[in-house]
Protein backbone atom coordinates (compact mmCIF):
# COMPACT_ATOMS: atom_id res chain seq x y z
CA UNK A 1 0.00 0.00 0.00
CA UNK A 2 1.33 3.42 -1.04
CA UNK A 3 0.17 6.90 -0.10
CA UNK A 4 -0.88 8.86 -3.20
CA UNK A 5 -1.38 12.64 -3.16
CA UNK A 6 -4.11 14.16 -5.35
CA UNK A 7 -3.91 17.91 -6.01
CA UNK A 8 -7.45 19.19 -6.58
CA UNK A 9 -10.74 18.19 -5.01
CA UNK A 10 -13.07 18.66 -7.96
CA UNK A 11 -14.95 15.95 -9.84
CA UNK A 12 -11.78 14.52 -11.37
CA UNK A 13 -9.80 14.64 -8.14
CA UNK A 14 -12.46 12.92 -6.04
CA UNK A 15 -13.04 10.29 -8.73
CA UNK A 16 -9.29 9.65 -8.86
CA UNK A 17 -9.16 9.29 -5.09
CA UNK A 18 -11.96 6.72 -5.11
CA UNK A 19 -10.40 4.76 -7.94
CA UNK A 20 -6.93 4.72 -6.40
CA UNK A 21 -8.32 3.73 -2.99
CA UNK A 22 -10.37 0.92 -4.54
CA UNK A 23 -7.14 -0.42 -5.98
CA UNK A 24 -5.37 -0.69 -2.66
CA UNK A 25 -3.69 2.63 -1.79
CA UNK A 26 -4.08 5.40 0.74
CA UNK A 27 -5.02 8.76 -0.79
CA UNK A 28 -4.83 12.33 0.47
CA UNK A 29 -6.77 14.92 -1.53
CA UNK A 30 -5.58 18.54 -1.26
CA UNK A 31 -8.21 21.14 -2.14
CA UNK A 32 -7.30 24.84 -2.23
CA UNK A 33 -10.81 26.06 -1.35
CA UNK A 34 -11.82 26.18 2.35
CA UNK A 35 -14.56 23.61 1.75
CA UNK A 36 -15.17 20.73 -0.62
CA UNK A 37 -17.95 21.89 -2.92
CA UNK A 38 -18.72 22.10 -6.63
CA UNK A 39 -19.93 25.28 -8.28
CA UNK A 40 -21.77 25.36 -11.59
CA UNK A 41 -25.06 24.20 -12.99
CA UNK A 42 -26.05 21.45 -15.41
CA UNK A 43 -23.87 18.70 -16.79
CA UNK A 44 -24.62 16.00 -19.35
CA UNK A 45 -23.58 12.41 -18.62
CA UNK A 46 -23.39 9.94 -21.50
CA UNK A 47 -23.19 6.15 -21.06
CA UNK A 48 -19.38 6.19 -20.91
CA UNK A 49 -19.64 8.34 -17.77
CA UNK A 50 -21.98 5.84 -16.13
CA UNK A 51 -19.64 2.96 -16.85
CA UNK A 52 -16.95 4.90 -15.01
CA UNK A 53 -19.30 5.88 -12.17
CA UNK A 54 -20.37 2.26 -11.74
CA UNK A 55 -16.71 1.25 -11.53
CA UNK A 56 -16.28 3.82 -8.77
CA UNK A 57 -19.31 2.54 -6.87
CA UNK A 58 -21.40 5.71 -7.20
CA UNK A 59 -23.43 5.03 -10.33
CA UNK A 60 -26.66 4.31 -8.43
CA UNK A 61 -26.37 7.49 -6.36
CA UNK A 62 -25.92 9.65 -9.47
CA UNK A 63 -28.77 7.93 -11.29
CA UNK A 64 -31.08 8.73 -8.36
CA UNK A 65 -30.71 12.50 -8.91
CA UNK A 66 -30.44 12.46 -12.71
CA UNK A 67 -33.01 13.46 -15.31
CA UNK A 68 -33.41 10.73 -17.94
CA UNK A 69 -33.61 12.59 -21.23
CA UNK A 70 -35.80 11.39 -24.10
CA UNK A 71 -33.77 12.98 -26.89
CA UNK A 72 -31.08 15.38 -28.02
CA UNK A 73 -32.79 17.99 -30.19
CA UNK A 74 -30.94 20.24 -32.67
CA UNK A 75 -32.95 23.29 -33.75
CA UNK A 76 -32.32 26.11 -36.19
CA UNK A 77 -32.34 29.02 -33.78
CA UNK A 78 -33.54 31.62 -36.25
CA UNK A 79 -36.26 29.71 -38.15
CA UNK A 80 -37.36 27.50 -35.25
CA UNK A 81 -37.06 24.42 -37.50
CA UNK A 82 -36.19 21.11 -35.84
CA UNK A 83 -33.18 19.99 -37.86
CA UNK A 84 -32.65 16.58 -36.25
CA UNK A 85 -33.41 14.52 -33.15
CA UNK A 86 -31.41 11.73 -31.55
CA UNK A 87 -33.71 9.54 -29.41
CA UNK A 88 -32.17 8.43 -26.09
CA UNK A 89 -34.75 5.90 -24.92
CA UNK A 90 -35.02 2.14 -25.51
CA UNK A 91 -32.98 1.70 -28.70
CA UNK A 92 -30.23 4.04 -27.50
CA UNK A 93 -29.97 2.38 -24.10
CA UNK A 94 -29.98 -1.07 -25.67
CA UNK A 95 -27.09 -0.10 -27.92
CA UNK A 96 -24.96 1.70 -25.34
CA UNK A 97 -25.97 -0.19 -22.21
CA UNK A 98 -26.64 2.90 -20.12
CA UNK A 99 -28.80 6.03 -20.18
CA UNK A 100 -27.97 9.54 -21.28
CA UNK A 101 -28.87 11.89 -18.43
CA UNK A 102 -28.44 15.42 -17.19
CA UNK A 103 -27.63 16.26 -13.58
CA UNK A 104 -26.76 19.24 -11.47
CA UNK A 105 -22.97 19.34 -11.07
CA UNK A 106 -23.50 19.55 -7.33
CA UNK A 107 -25.44 16.28 -7.30
CA UNK A 108 -22.67 14.45 -9.17
CA UNK A 109 -20.05 15.99 -6.92
CA UNK A 110 -21.97 15.16 -3.73
CA UNK A 111 -22.15 11.48 -4.70
CA UNK A 112 -18.37 11.37 -5.17
CA UNK A 113 -17.75 13.35 -1.99
CA UNK A 114 -19.94 11.07 0.14
CA UNK A 115 -18.13 8.02 -1.20
CA UNK A 116 -14.72 9.57 -0.43
CA UNK A 117 -15.79 10.47 3.10
CA UNK A 118 -16.99 6.92 3.64
CA UNK A 119 -13.70 5.40 2.39
CA UNK A 120 -11.19 4.81 5.19
CA UNK A 121 -8.31 5.02 2.72
CA UNK A 122 -9.21 8.58 1.60
CA UNK A 123 -8.20 11.71 3.55
CA UNK A 124 -9.72 15.02 2.45
CA UNK A 125 -7.80 18.21 3.28
CA UNK A 126 -9.33 21.59 2.42
CA UNK A 127 -7.62 24.97 2.46
CA UNK A 128 -4.48 23.34 1.08
CA UNK A 129 -3.40 25.15 -2.10
CA UNK A 130 -0.64 23.24 -3.87
CA UNK A 131 2.19 25.47 -5.06
CA UNK A 132 4.78 22.96 -6.28
CA UNK A 133 6.45 19.61 -5.86
CA UNK A 134 9.84 17.90 -5.72
CA UNK A 135 10.56 14.23 -6.15
CA UNK A 136 13.17 11.58 -5.54
CA UNK A 137 13.44 8.07 -6.88
CA UNK A 138 11.01 6.82 -4.23
CA UNK A 139 8.61 9.65 -3.34
CA UNK A 140 7.07 13.02 -4.20
CA UNK A 141 6.98 15.95 -1.77
CA UNK A 142 4.13 18.41 -2.34
CA UNK A 143 4.38 21.98 -1.06
CA UNK A 144 1.29 24.03 -0.13
CA UNK A 145 0.74 27.77 0.17
CA UNK A 146 1.14 27.76 3.96
CA UNK A 147 4.51 26.00 3.73
CA UNK A 148 3.30 22.52 4.62
CA UNK A 149 5.01 19.53 3.00
CA UNK A 150 3.05 16.38 2.16
CA UNK A 151 4.86 13.29 0.91
CA UNK A 152 3.60 10.32 -1.04
CA UNK A 153 4.57 7.70 -3.55
CA UNK A 154 2.94 9.66 -6.39
CA UNK A 155 1.23 12.97 -7.16
CA UNK A 156 -1.83 13.26 -9.38
CA UNK A 157 -2.45 16.76 -10.72
CA UNK A 158 -6.22 17.14 -10.91
CA UNK A 159 -6.12 20.87 -10.29
CA UNK A 160 -8.01 22.11 -13.32
CA UNK A 161 -7.40 24.14 -16.45
CA UNK A 162 -4.95 26.47 -14.67
CA UNK A 163 -3.13 23.58 -13.03
CA UNK A 164 -0.02 24.36 -10.99
CA UNK A 165 1.16 20.80 -11.64
CA UNK A 166 0.75 21.21 -15.40
CA UNK A 167 2.62 24.53 -15.30
CA UNK A 168 5.61 22.70 -13.86
CA UNK A 169 5.23 19.59 -15.98
CA UNK A 170 4.24 21.05 -19.36
CA UNK A 171 4.87 24.79 -19.02
CA UNK A 172 2.43 25.87 -21.74
CA UNK A 173 1.35 29.13 -20.14
CA UNK A 174 -2.19 30.48 -19.88
CA UNK A 175 -5.22 28.63 -21.28
CA UNK A 176 -6.29 29.29 -24.86
CA UNK A 177 -9.16 31.80 -24.94
CA UNK A 178 -11.78 30.50 -27.37
CA UNK A 179 -13.41 33.84 -28.16
CA UNK A 180 -16.76 32.44 -26.98
CA UNK A 181 -18.73 33.98 -24.10
CA UNK A 182 -21.27 31.88 -22.22
CA UNK A 183 -24.15 33.14 -20.08
CA UNK A 184 -25.67 30.73 -17.56
CA UNK A 185 -28.82 30.75 -15.44
CA UNK A 186 -30.72 28.16 -13.41
CA UNK A 187 -34.40 28.76 -12.64
CA UNK A 188 -37.09 26.79 -10.79
CA UNK A 189 -39.13 24.61 -13.13
CA UNK A 190 -42.25 25.98 -11.46
CA UNK A 191 -41.58 29.25 -13.30
CA UNK A 192 -41.45 27.54 -16.71
CA UNK A 193 -44.71 27.42 -18.68
CA UNK A 194 -46.05 23.89 -19.15
CA UNK A 195 -45.68 24.01 -22.92
CA UNK A 196 -41.93 24.68 -22.58
CA UNK A 197 -41.16 21.82 -20.18
CA UNK A 198 -39.52 19.44 -22.64
CA UNK A 199 -37.72 16.27 -21.58
CA UNK A 200 -34.91 16.95 -24.02
CA UNK A 201 -31.54 18.59 -24.25
CA UNK A 202 -32.46 21.24 -26.80
CA UNK A 203 -29.92 23.29 -28.73
CA UNK A 204 -30.86 26.30 -30.86
CA UNK A 205 -28.06 27.08 -33.32
CA UNK A 206 -27.75 30.54 -34.85
CA UNK A 207 -25.20 32.70 -36.68
CA UNK A 208 -22.24 32.93 -34.27
CA UNK A 209 -24.37 31.97 -31.29
CA UNK A 210 -26.31 29.10 -29.76
CA UNK A 211 -28.67 28.52 -26.84
CA UNK A 212 -29.14 25.26 -24.96
CA UNK A 213 -31.48 24.24 -22.14
CA UNK A 214 -32.52 21.17 -20.17
CA UNK A 215 -33.95 20.12 -16.82
CA UNK A 216 -31.67 19.32 -13.87
CA UNK A 217 -32.02 18.59 -10.15
CA UNK A 218 -34.43 15.72 -10.67
CA UNK A 219 -36.54 17.98 -12.88
CA UNK A 220 -36.90 20.75 -10.28
CA UNK A 221 -34.85 23.30 -12.23
CA UNK A 222 -34.22 24.41 -15.80
CA UNK A 223 -30.61 24.98 -16.82
CA UNK A 224 -30.08 27.72 -19.44
CA UNK A 225 -26.81 28.35 -21.28
CA UNK A 226 -26.42 30.84 -24.14
CA UNK A 227 -23.16 31.32 -26.04
CA UNK A 228 -21.91 34.12 -28.29
CA UNK A 229 -18.98 33.65 -30.66
CA UNK A 230 -17.99 37.27 -29.97
CA UNK A 231 -14.20 37.19 -30.22
CA UNK A 232 -13.67 37.71 -26.48
CA UNK A 233 -9.97 37.88 -25.60
CA UNK A 234 -9.94 38.19 -21.81
CA UNK A 235 -10.66 35.39 -19.33
CA UNK A 236 -13.89 35.95 -17.37
CA UNK A 237 -15.10 33.48 -14.77
CA UNK A 238 -18.52 33.54 -13.19
CA UNK A 239 -19.13 37.27 -13.15
CA UNK A 240 -22.71 38.51 -12.62
CA UNK A 241 -24.29 40.09 -15.70
CA UNK A 242 -27.49 42.07 -16.18
CA UNK A 243 -30.45 40.21 -17.66
CA UNK A 244 -30.96 43.02 -20.19
CA UNK A 245 -27.44 42.53 -21.51
CA UNK A 246 -28.00 38.80 -22.04
CA UNK A 247 -31.27 39.38 -23.88
CA UNK A 248 -29.59 41.98 -26.07
CA UNK A 249 -26.86 39.56 -27.15
CA UNK A 250 -29.30 37.25 -28.98
CA UNK A 251 -31.55 39.39 -31.18
CA UNK A 252 -31.97 36.66 -33.81
CA UNK A 253 -33.66 34.10 -31.57
CA UNK A 254 -37.00 32.81 -32.78
CA UNK A 255 -40.21 33.19 -30.77
CA UNK A 256 -40.08 29.95 -28.73
CA UNK A 257 -36.40 30.11 -27.89
CA UNK A 258 -36.79 33.80 -27.00
CA UNK A 259 -39.51 32.88 -24.50
CA UNK A 260 -37.14 30.44 -22.85
CA UNK A 261 -34.22 32.87 -22.75
CA UNK A 262 -36.42 35.52 -21.17
CA UNK A 263 -37.11 33.20 -18.24
CA UNK A 264 -33.51 33.48 -17.08
CA UNK A 265 -32.58 35.36 -13.91
CA UNK A 266 -29.35 35.99 -11.97
CA UNK A 267 -27.21 35.40 -15.04
CA UNK A 268 -23.47 34.83 -14.78
CA UNK A 269 -20.91 34.86 -17.55
CA UNK A 270 -17.69 33.09 -18.46
CA UNK A 271 -15.32 33.27 -21.42
CA UNK A 272 -14.69 29.70 -22.54
CA UNK A 273 -11.13 28.39 -22.58
CA UNK A 274 -9.32 25.19 -23.41
CA UNK A 275 -5.78 24.06 -24.24
CA UNK A 276 -4.09 22.27 -27.10
CA UNK A 277 -3.53 18.52 -26.66
CA UNK A 278 -0.07 17.66 -25.36
CA UNK A 279 1.92 14.45 -25.31
CA UNK A 280 3.56 15.07 -21.92
CA UNK A 281 1.33 14.00 -19.04
CA UNK A 282 3.88 12.54 -16.64
CA UNK A 283 7.09 13.41 -14.83
CA UNK A 284 8.40 10.38 -12.98
CA UNK A 285 5.95 9.84 -10.14
CA UNK A 286 3.70 12.75 -11.19
CA UNK A 287 0.79 12.59 -13.66
CA UNK A 288 -2.05 14.83 -14.85
CA UNK A 289 -5.77 14.02 -14.93
CA UNK A 290 -8.98 15.65 -16.13
CA UNK A 291 -8.89 19.34 -17.02
CA UNK A 292 -5.26 19.57 -15.93
CA UNK A 293 -4.42 17.10 -18.71
CA UNK A 294 -6.99 17.82 -21.44
CA UNK A 295 -9.27 20.82 -20.83
CA UNK A 296 -11.88 21.03 -23.56
CA UNK A 297 -14.76 23.21 -24.68
CA UNK A 298 -18.16 21.90 -23.65
CA UNK A 299 -19.52 21.37 -27.18
CA UNK A 300 -19.14 17.58 -27.10
CA UNK A 301 -20.49 17.44 -23.51
CA UNK A 302 -17.60 15.18 -22.53
CA UNK A 303 -15.32 17.13 -20.18
CA UNK A 304 -16.49 15.48 -16.95
CA UNK A 305 -17.00 12.15 -18.73
CA UNK A 306 -13.35 12.12 -19.80
CA UNK A 307 -12.16 12.96 -16.27
CA UNK A 308 -14.21 10.05 -14.88
CA UNK A 309 -12.72 7.71 -17.49
CA UNK A 310 -9.23 8.96 -16.56
CA UNK A 311 -9.86 8.20 -12.91
CA UNK A 312 -10.98 4.61 -13.50
CA UNK A 313 -8.09 3.81 -15.80
CA UNK A 314 -5.55 5.50 -13.51
CA UNK A 315 -6.72 3.38 -10.58
CA UNK A 316 -6.41 0.18 -12.59
CA UNK A 317 -2.84 1.00 -13.63
CA UNK A 318 -1.93 1.86 -10.04
CA UNK A 319 -2.85 -1.64 -8.90
CA UNK A 320 0.86 -2.16 -8.25
CA UNK A 321 3.53 -1.76 -5.59
CA UNK A 322 5.32 1.52 -4.96
CA UNK A 323 8.38 0.66 -7.02
CA UNK A 324 6.37 0.36 -10.24
CA UNK A 325 4.34 3.55 -9.95
CA UNK A 326 6.40 5.62 -12.40
CA UNK A 327 6.13 3.16 -15.30
CA UNK A 328 2.46 2.54 -14.54
CA UNK A 329 1.71 6.28 -14.69
CA UNK A 330 3.31 6.41 -18.12
CA UNK A 331 1.14 3.51 -19.26
CA UNK A 332 -1.93 5.34 -17.98
CA UNK A 333 -0.94 8.45 -19.94
CA UNK A 334 -0.29 6.43 -23.09
CA UNK A 335 -3.72 4.82 -22.75
CA UNK A 336 -5.52 8.17 -22.43
CA UNK A 337 -3.66 10.66 -24.65
CA UNK A 338 -5.12 9.90 -28.08
CA UNK A 339 -8.74 9.54 -26.97
CA UNK A 340 -8.79 12.74 -24.94
CA UNK A 341 -6.95 14.69 -27.65
CA UNK A 342 -9.56 13.60 -30.16
CA UNK A 343 -12.33 14.74 -27.80
CA UNK A 344 -10.65 18.13 -27.34
CA UNK A 345 -10.38 18.74 -31.08
CA UNK A 346 -13.86 17.42 -31.86
CA UNK A 347 -15.32 19.79 -29.25
CA UNK A 348 -13.64 22.75 -30.97
CA UNK A 349 -14.83 21.60 -34.37
CA UNK A 350 -18.41 21.20 -33.19
CA UNK A 351 -18.45 24.76 -31.90
CA UNK A 352 -17.27 26.11 -35.22
CA UNK A 353 -18.98 23.84 -37.75
CA UNK A 354 -22.22 22.79 -36.03
CA UNK A 355 -23.24 25.41 -33.51
CA UNK A 356 -22.29 28.76 -35.06
CA UNK A 357 -22.41 28.78 -38.90
CA UNK A 358 -24.40 31.42 -40.76
CA UNK A 359 -26.01 31.72 -44.22
CA UNK A 360 -25.10 29.06 -46.77
CA UNK A 361 -22.93 27.20 -44.27
CA UNK A 362 -25.85 26.92 -41.84
CA UNK A 363 -28.17 25.69 -44.60
CA UNK A 364 -25.59 23.11 -45.67
CA UNK A 365 -25.24 21.96 -42.06
CA UNK A 366 -29.01 21.60 -41.74
CA UNK A 367 -29.17 19.58 -44.94
CA UNK A 368 -26.50 17.16 -43.75
CA UNK A 369 -27.95 16.70 -40.27
CA UNK A 370 -31.54 16.30 -41.47
CA UNK A 371 -30.48 13.59 -43.92
CA UNK A 372 -29.01 11.39 -41.18
CA UNK A 373 -30.98 8.47 -39.80
CA UNK A 374 -31.12 7.62 -36.12
CA UNK A 375 -28.72 4.76 -36.79
CA UNK A 376 -26.35 7.22 -38.48
CA UNK A 377 -26.47 9.48 -35.43
CA UNK A 378 -25.75 6.58 -33.10
CA UNK A 379 -22.81 5.57 -35.26
CA UNK A 380 -21.40 9.09 -35.07
CA UNK A 381 -21.32 9.10 -31.26
CA UNK A 382 -20.36 5.45 -30.80
CA UNK A 383 -16.66 6.20 -30.23
CA UNK A 384 -17.62 8.51 -27.36
CA UNK A 385 -20.73 7.01 -25.79
CA UNK A 386 -19.82 3.38 -26.40
CA UNK A 387 -16.43 3.51 -24.67
CA UNK A 388 -15.78 1.32 -21.65
CA UNK A 389 -12.83 2.25 -19.38
CA UNK A 390 -11.05 -1.10 -19.41
CA UNK A 391 -7.38 -0.43 -20.22
CA UNK A 392 -4.97 -2.68 -22.06
CA UNK A 393 -2.33 -3.37 -19.45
Amino acid sequence: MTRIVVAGGGIGGLAAALSIARNGHQVVVLERQPTFEELGAGIQLAPNAFRALDSLGVGSAVRASAVYIDELRFMDGTTGECVTRMPLTEAYRARFGNPYTVVHRGDLYEALLRACRAAQQVELVSGAEVTGYAQSMSQVTVRTQDGSLITGGALIGADGIRSVIRARLVGDGEPRVSGHTIYRSVIPMAKVPEDLRWNAVTLWAGPRWHFIHYAIGGGRYLNLAAVRDDGATQIVSGEPVERSQVLGEFPGLGRTSRRLLELGQDWRTWVLCDRDPVSTWTDGRVALLGDAAHPMLQYAAQGACMALEDAVILGVFLDCDGENIGPRLEKYAAERRDRTARAQLVAREMGARLYHPAGDEARARNAVLSSMSVADLYDRVDWLHGFSPQPHR
